[in-house]
């Protein structure tokens, strides 16, 4: 009996083995995940996903969650009689259609992510943009045929005020963002897009790596011709292929370009339909999703300083200059916005 056990444990013993040097790298560093997509509605998603985080806290990482809620708020608004109207991909937001969605986002989401991260201890600590300034936003005015069109209240940000989250950090807790914010302006509360809200505070809390959960398994190299992920690319590489994204993608994607081009070292589209995605982006080699690096610095000849030929190839991954990544599934069901 003593040699089945130890049969048995020794693969569990191997896969902690694997993980150390991931374990040693990461430790200590602070983590922004933007929670959406598929793993927000699907129960043993979302159970998976609260396990993650909660491994992560445990492993010695900072994780910080930012969490939109697009579905949840149309349901809600539907319910209420309150017509969705869209201009330029962005929802119309009244005063009372912003009363809906600051109660979703604050009130459903938040709690529900809340209670199921706390079920494995007292860590997950729920905020919005509006506590102690964390996020502060104006009025965002869409360009429509050349004209600038009032929306309502869709907040683009000016300002974040990292205090109240390293506070929570360093307090041992998780943060859980719900992506509205203050304007300083006329002082109204505004909805603010959570790939937008996320990459921002990956950026201002110096973040290691900020995580996009959604509904692809990344950005594709030659969609439709192929369904192979590019699984790693540079800022520069993903600039140039920004303007053949479809929408649901873009905000993702420059939320990403914006992370690495503001001392995050990595950002990640994951697919969040996959159980315990998470940990399978942070602790293999493999990983499951797109990986954006900032641009490497260049010597005399070309080549960055890792001996890279930067002609339009990735280090670990497919030549991606000019090829139509991300096509497939760039119709996301939610809205810049609100994700």
């Amino acid at each position: 009996m003593s040699t089945a056990r130890k049969h048995t444990a020794l693969p569990k013993a191997q896969i902690l083995i694997e993980a150390l040097p991931w374990l040693t790298r990461h430790h200590g560093k602070t983590v922004v995940i933007k929670f959406g997509g598929n793993a927000m509605i699907d129960e043993e998603l979302k159970a998976a996903f609260a396990q993650d985080v909660v491994f992560l806290r445990h492993a010695g990482l900072k994780p910080v969650v930012v969490h939109g809620g697009g579905p949840q708020i149309s349901a809600q608004l539907d319910k209420q009689g309150l017509v969705s109207e869209f201009k330029a991909g962005l929802r119309v937001t009244t005063p009372e259609a912003m009363d809906v969605v600051r109660m979703v986002l604050a009130g459903q989401v938040q709690r529900e992510l809340v209670g199921l991260l706390n079920q494995h201890g007292p860590l997950a600590v729920g905020m919005t943009g509006e506590d102690a300034h964390t996020i502060t936003a104006t009025q965002h005015r869409p360009t429509i045929d050349g004209e600038l069109v009032d929306i309502g209240r869709v907040g683009e940000i000016t300002a974040i005020d990292t205090g109240a989250i390293q506070a929570l950090l360093d307090d041992g807790r998780i943060p859980v963002i719900s992506s509205i914010a203050r304007s300083a302006d006329d002082h109204h509360v505004y909805n603010v897009n959570a790939d937008t809200a996320a990459a921002a505070l990956a950026a201002a809390l110096n973040a290691e790596t900020l995580m996009v959960l959604t509904d692809v398994e990344g950005l594709y190299e030659d969609w439709p011709n192929s369904d192979d992920v590019i699984s790693r690319l540079t800022a520069s590489q993903l600039e140039k292929l920004l303007p053949e994204l479809s929408s649901g993608m873009v905000p993702k994607m420059q939320g990403c370009l914006h992370a690495v081009r503001n001392g995050v070292e990595t950002a990640r589209v994951i697919d969040g339909r996959v159980q315990h995605s998470i940990l399978l982006e942070i602790f293999t080699d493999e990983g499951i999703g797109t990986m954006v690096v900032p641009d490497a610095p260049i010597d005399v000849h070309g080549t960055d300083v890792h001996g890279t030929d930067m002609h339009g190839t990735g280090a670990h991954g497919p030549d991606v200059h000019g090829t139509p990544a991300g096509h497939a599934h760039a119709h996301a069901h939610q809205q810049q916005g609100e994700s």
